[in-house]
């Protein structure tokens, strides 16, 4: 090969990278234009299409879809209609998988005519199904009770789920399948060859379907999605929503409906009501006249229905239901009214029901999450009346599946008055009493405040940065909180004789052993014995699984504990200690925080007036250092003066190095960061060159903590480079091992030497070489107001050029591999001998 390539075969290897590239370009470009733009285009357009109402756009649908108003904001709405209709299709394909192996509800199979081979399946059932045969009467569910008639027998632990007499796969053989032989299905089922199915997965990837592997094939597949958009928009909204609109109308409701702003939801809500309770009626006449298979399509198609509205029901409308009343229960602590309210749904009614519905998922959240502590800490069977989220064999949607309409609303009516309870007990009357008791107390200052000294984006950098984090990261309140709890348990249970039943006699043996059905190891009332049945063995599957379910009325395990005298009086009083100690925590939780916060900013504002939301994040800061501190202390007790002054001694020097680093590496480095970012970015395109700009320094440092976090972020996701290093090294030392001459020498003084000189240097050129030239005062000014972005252009030329020189070295490499290169050896690597022999050897080992 020549010792340099010749410039035509470096033309020929750069328009041949060109002509590479240009064509991905075009095939990328087709593939973001079908699926970005194409799919969620055509489904906006055919939603409006259909919503319209008139014919005419019906006739005027394939104009519509080439025209060109409205691109963007039609494009973002398809998006979302796409994801709604893929985000239904997934969940109907999940739902008939739930159906297919949690058996199907009694209803629907009880009058299935049984196969010619019923006896010897029940005879292979036996085995695994005998617990449930052998239960004694007063295990066995009530008639009344669905569900728990269906899982009778669980399946034989050799058959597995997709095989057998399956009600759902018999249905989909077709009619040919019902005249032959029950066994078909298995038989069709048994040799069916894996292979050929698991080749068909592996050839269709993403990268396949989605276009990216350079083929044309996902042209299919965009035709094939808006195919199941415009089916699913037609099925599951245009339908319901126009027999809920019929509906509205048809009974007068229409101005109510109207009223709401949410007209849309309502009628399809409606719709799907309505729709529900005529596949029911369908579904009873068809049994009636012994249609079979029209009766299970209707009875499947009524489930879907069923769990699609209990699952509104339950995400959406109940933390709607809770965040509003938390609202409506705190409206005093802000000096509103219901009026306000009204005014504010009224100008913004998707956000403000969107405020609330977040407000009471996160109250359902951390309520959930209390159950679980006290699980963690009460005796098993003490909160039988509660669901337990933890159990594995826990299943909300085979409930929703199964359990009759009535329970649900049953269960959902109680559900409400719990919740609400707890906020009138935690909420309405603490305020009532602290207007009482502290009139000048409330209401909370929760305006904005223009006059405030300190700006209101640096309170909130040190909320986001500081104290949230701290407060969320740190596993010590939740153990604070259990420690908590199980000192209330054990002082209410020796107060009121209840210790037994509240922790159990003995917690760490009473879990062996059996309970006894005595007088004195009675469970609470409506506590059943069939709530220690086995858990199903591993062969049985998921049908026993959810057998075992539906068969529990309460928690898997229960033990025995002693019942003193007159035991619902001391329920009652345990309850009411339990409400008044929730009162207090509740008016403790808030007033210190918020007292505590006010005290310690009126130091720093005066008496202008903070928002509440930092006030109240500072006092509960301070509380939670306190607490820690004394309970360090308490941990530090037993060992003695001298290992307490040595403790002391050690986190006095870790707090001063962490105070030191703090300050270069949240001080000074963000200080420095957000002022070369308002001289290189803010002040060029804010202030003209007539006005002089005005520089904050809490603004900018404030902007810089944030420019810092998201700059080490991309650090820490970048190549390696010494800067990741040091973080990293840095992060993995801790607080506790905290390397201060490690920190100031590698990370904080070649940063703040960086910074400062791109401060420095081009201020000096502006402000100190450039008037000795001898220009006008106007060049000065405008040479001092643009240096920073000059500069900051000429290093972006800088390195995009080094970037292009390394691009085109490697093109180079690569043109003359392609042309030159015969092939490639590997050869072992050996260290030469004369290398070797001239390094001296280590001290050697006698032998």
């Amino acid at each position: 090969m020549p010792s340099r390539l010749p410039i035509q075969d470096i033309c020929a290897g750069l328009l041949s990278s060109v002509g590479t590239a240009i064509r991905y370009w075009f095939h990328y470009t087709l593939v973001a234009f079908a699926w970005l733009g194409v799919v969620p285009l055509t489904a906006c357009r055919i939603y409006k299409c259909l919503f319209t109402g008139s014919v005419s756009s019906l006739l005027t649908l394939p104009l519509d879809m080439l025209s060109t108003e409205n691109l963007l904001a039609d494009c973002l709405q398809g998006c979302f209609v796409v994801t709604c209709t893929l985000c239904a299709f997934i969940s109907l394909v999940w739902l008939r998988e739930q159906i297919v192996h949690g058996g199907a509800p009694h209803w629907l199979e009880q009058h299935q005519p049984p196969p010619p081979n019923a006896a010897g399946q029940a005879n292979e059932a036996q085995a695994p199904g005998q617990g449930a045969a052998d239960e004694p009467p007063a295990a066995q569910p009530a008639p009344a009770d669905p569900p728990a008639q269906n899982e009778a027998e669980p399946e034989p632990p050799d058959v597995p789920p997709d095989q057998g007499d399956d009600p759902e796969l018999e249905e989909e053989e077709g009619a040919a399948a019902e005249d032959a032989d029950p066994n078909n299905g298995a038989q069709d089922d048994m040799n069916w060859n894996a292979l050929e199915w698991d080749r068909a997965a592996e050839e269709l990837t993403w990268e396949r379907m989605l276009g990216l592997d350079g083929s044309l094939v996902f042209l299919e597949h965009v035709f094939w999605v808006v195919s199941l958009n415009t089916l699913f928009i037609l099925v599951f909204a245009f339908c319901p929503y126009h027999i809920g609109h019929f509906s509205v109308v048809g009974l007068g409701f229409e101005e109510y409906v109207q009223a709401s702003h949410f007209e849309g939801l309502i009628t399809t809500i409606v719709g799907y009501i309505l729709l529900a309770m005529t596949l029911i009626l369908c579904h009873g006449m068809a049994a009636l006249v012994r249609f079979q298979r029209s009766r299970r399509l209707l009875g499947v198609c009524y489930i879907v229905v069923k769990v699609s509205l209990l699952v509104v029901v339950e995400i959406g409308v109940f933390p709607l239901i809770c965040g509003w009343w938390l609202d409506i229960c705190s409206l005093e602590m802000f000096d509103a009214s219901l009026k306000d309210r009204e005014l504010s749904f009224k100008s913004a009614p998707g956000t403000t029901m969107f405020l609330h519905w977040l407000v009471g998922m996160v109250y359902v959240f951390y309520f959930a999450s209390f159950i679980l502590l006290l699980r963690e800490v009460l005796r098993p069977g003490v909160l039988w009346f509660l669901r337990n989220l933890n159990d594995p064999d826990f299943n909300p949607v085979q409930e929703m599946i199964h359990l009759p309409i009535y329970r649900h609303l049953r269960r959902f009516i109680l559900s409400v008055v719990v919740f609400g309870s707890i906020v009138l007990l935690m909420l309405w009357m603490p305020i009532r009493l602290i207007k009482l008791l502290l009139p000048i107390f409330l209401p909370y200052n929760v305006m904005l405040y223009s006059d405030a000294p300190v700006s209101e984006l640096s309170l909130e950098l040190l909320l986001l940065q500081v104290v949230l984090p701290a407060l969320l990261e740190q596993g010590h309140t939740r153990q604070w909180l259990k420690g908590l709890v199980r000192a209330w348990t054990v002082s209410a249970g020796y107060l009121l004789d209840l210790h037994s039943y509240l922790l159990g006699e003995q917690e760490d043996n009473d879990a062996n052993q059996p309970v006894n059905n005595n007088n004195n190891n009675n469970p609470p009332p409506g506590h059943h014995n069939n709530n220690n049945n086995p858990a199903p063995a591993v062969g049985e599957g998921l049908h026993a699984a959810h057998q075992a379910i539906l068969q529990q009325g309460g928690p898997v395990g229960f033990q025995p504990y002693h019942r003193p005298l007159r035991f619902p009086f001391r329920i009652v009083l345990l309850i009411a200690f339990m409400c008044i100690t929730l009162l207090v925590a509740s008016l403790v939780c808030l007033t210190l925080p918020v007292f505590t916060g006010r005290w310690l900013m009126s130091f720093w504002t005066g008496s202008s007036k903070i928002h509440e939301l930092y006030t109240a994040a500072c006092g509960l800061y301070v509380c939670w250092l306190s607490i820690r501190g004394v309970t360090v202390l308490l941990a530090w007790m037993p060992q003695g003066r001298i290992v307490i002054a040595r403790k002391v001694q050690e986190w006095t020097l870790m707090i001063l190095k962490t105070l030191v680093v703090a300050l270069l590496v949240a001080g000074v480095i963000p200080l420095l960061l957000g002022l070369l970012f308002e001289l290189v970015i803010v002040a060029p395109l804010r202030v003209p060159l007539d006005q002089t700009p005005l520089f904050y320094p809490w603004q900018d440092w404030a902007l810089g903590v944030l420019h810092a976090k998201i700059i080490a972020a991309i650090t820490l996701m970048g190549p390696q480079w010494w800067l990741k290093t040091v973080i990293e090294q840095v992060y993995a030392n801790g607080i506790r091992n905290i390397d201060l001459q490690f920190i100031i020498r590698k990370l904080a003084a070649p940063v703040i030497s960086v910074l400062l000189l791109s401060l420095c240097v081009p201020y000096v050129i502006a402000a100190g070489v450039v008037p000795t030239v001898g220009v006008t005062p106007e060049m000065e000014i405008l040479m001092q107001r643009r240096i920073y972005p000059f500069l900051l252009m000429v290093v972006s030329l800088i390195g995009i050029l080094s970037f292009q020189i390394r691009q085109f070295k490697r093109l180079y490499e690569h043109i003359k591999n392609d042309k030159y290169l015969v092939g490639q050896r590997l050869v072992n690597y050996e260290r030469k001998a004369a290398r070797a022999s001239a390094v001296p050897p280590p001290n050697p080992i006698p032998e």
